[in-house]
């Protein structure tokens, strides 16, 4: 299919001048599409309703550049001041989804020997139900996450996330009875759970500890509910802490809302080690990060077992709040480090696989 030349900042503009709220994705979702088409790739929207682009070598190694297109809400204005754009999306993450289409259609002009798949994912701010349909089909060779991680920084991994609601019914009294109410067998749920957590999870880094959240409360003396958030750091026993949890609810229900277990990638992976090359290759000093929130990395690569890590442009402490926007310079300049990043990874999937010494010499794409 013919290119079209295309601005990469008119792209990004536009993308997020269509609002995605996620659960309505639908305008944006299109609004790719015709670009990814006007980039040079075959491009539709798949049954979750997802944005899907395909570009380069068919026989080549299969690379997934996964991006979510769907914000949180928030009615911020599109505008310009100089080389910062401002709006809902432009960090997280349709800056980094875009510089992932337009790296992937440059990729592809150079030749670079791969099926590189662009993906616009929806309900990834929700309960990631475009990347749970991907999940379900077939492996790519490898995944590139696009999430801010600034233009020099490499994200290796993501928190976990335990999400449940508690619901506690007492009976009916007044205000002066002895008798415990609702809102009062709720607090101490949750004064209990904070210093479970502490005890068994307070030392080590940020990354490793486990801070349960409470999202809302809401009751009186009848009925109480507790939405809790718990965020979640690799090889946490999570059924374990749901057996503490029904062990002291006396009563009380717990319901799962969400569970996502935590991901992370060595530096040795080769898509970690591609991005590291090429930030490093631009004069940049490669930044490897680990995150205290969750992705659709966390969803797709205990599925699919290959090398993904996440890299974008844009500053994530910017992330749900209304002074997102992005610096158009970190934006080119992130492309730039993709398109590299992509043409270093195929080299890397074609290489022969190494065996292990006296054994024979295999050949294949690196799983």
């Amino acid at each position: 299919m013919a290119r079209s030349p295309a601005d990469p900042v008119a792209l990004l503009t536009e993308l997020v001048a269509e609002p995605s709220v996620s659960g309505a994705e639908g305008a944006a979702v299109h609004c790719l599409v015709r670009h990814l088409h006007r980039l040079g790739f075959a491009a539709r929207v798949d049954e979750a309703g997802n944005a899907v682009g395909e570009i380069g070598d068919p026989d080549g190694p299969t690379v997934m550049l996964l991006g979510h297109i769907d914000t949180v809400p928030g009615d911020l204005p599109v505008l310009r001041r100089g080389e910062l754009l401002y709006g809902r999306g432009t960090v997280d993450a349709k800056g980094p989804l875009a510089a992932m289409a337009v790296a992937a259609s440059r990729a592809a002009a150079r030749g670079v020997p791969a099926r590189l798949l662009v993906v616009g994912a929806v309900d990834e701010e929700g309960l990631s139900r475009g990347a749970r349909h991907l999940a379900g089909g077939p492996a790519p060779d490898a995944v590139v996450i696009g999430e801010p991680s600034g233009v020099d920084g490499v994200v290796l991994g993501y928190k976990g996330i335990l999400r449940f609601r508690y619901d506690v019914t007492r009976p009916a009294v007044h205000t002066s009875s002895p008798e415990e109410k609702a809102t009062e067998v709720a607090a101490e749920f949750w004064s209990a759970l904070r210093d479970h957590l502490a005890g068994e999870c307070s030392d080590g880094p940020y990354f490793e500890q486990v801070r349960p959240a409470l999202v809302s409360w809401s009751g009186d003396i009848e009925h109480a509910e507790l939405d809790i958030s718990c965020r979640l750091p690799p090889g946490f026993d999570t059924d374990a802490l749901l057996a503490r949890l029904r062990r002291d609810a006396r009563g009380g229900r717990i319901t799962v809302v969400e569970r996502t277990e935590a991901v992370r990638s060595p530096r040795s992976d080769p898509v970690a080690r591609a991005l590291t090359r090429a930030i490093r290759d631009h004069g940049l000093r490669p930044v490897p990060k680990v995150k205290l929130g969750s992705s659709d990395m966390n969803v797709v690569a205990p599925r699919w077992n290959v090398p993904v890590a996440a890299y974008g442009p844009g500053d994530a402490g910017l992330d749900h709040t209304d002074r997102e926007h992005l610096d158009l310079r970190d934006y080119r300049r992130a492309i730039d480090v993709l398109t590299d990043a992509l043409g270093l990874l195929a080299e890397s999937l074609a290489a022969p696989v190494q065996a292990p010494a006296g054994a024979g010499r295999k050949t294949g794409v690196l799983r």
